[in-house]
């Protein structure tokens, strides 16, 4: 049976939001950031509307926060990757989503995503937006 958004949630809030706070991002679920000396370090989780999975997007911003194109200003304390262009950002796992409605189990899906932090860490260290 396949698991519901709740689990999965509790999974991610249980098993990575930990590990996403000791190194040092702040922020609640869905959106973190890590604030540094030079930059801003941003991971958000968007879930499919029609349930099923979800996708990791990594992007960073100036410490002064990011303005928006039509000249709408975010501060540094509620930007979030959703907020970058989408060619300034990435998706974790090649851009392909989290099942959790296939044959894996909540706790599964969440040792990936840990695996996974280390493609936005790749990121942020080398700016390399991978099409």
């Amino acid at each position: 049976m396949a698991a519901g958004k709740e689990s999965m949630l509790f999974a991610l809030e249980e098993r990575v939001v930990p590990v996403l706070k000791a190194k040092g991002f702040q922020g609640s679920f869905p959106h973190f950031r890590r604030i540094l000396s030079r930059e801003i370090h941003l991971l958000s989780f968007q879930f499919d509307r029609c349930g099923g999975g979800f996708v990791i997007e990594a992007a960073s911003c100036p410490l002064k926060g990011h303005t928006h194109a039509w000249g709408e200003y975010v501060p540094p304390e509620k930007v979030t990757a959703h907020d970058l262009h989408p060619d300034e950002r990435i998706r974790l796992q090649d851009g392909k989503w989290f099942r959790y409605d296939e044959s894996c189990t909540c706790e599964e899906i969440a040792s990936e995503v840990l695996h996974r932090l280390s493609e936005a860490e790749e990121f942020w260290r080398n700016k390399v937006l991978v099409k």
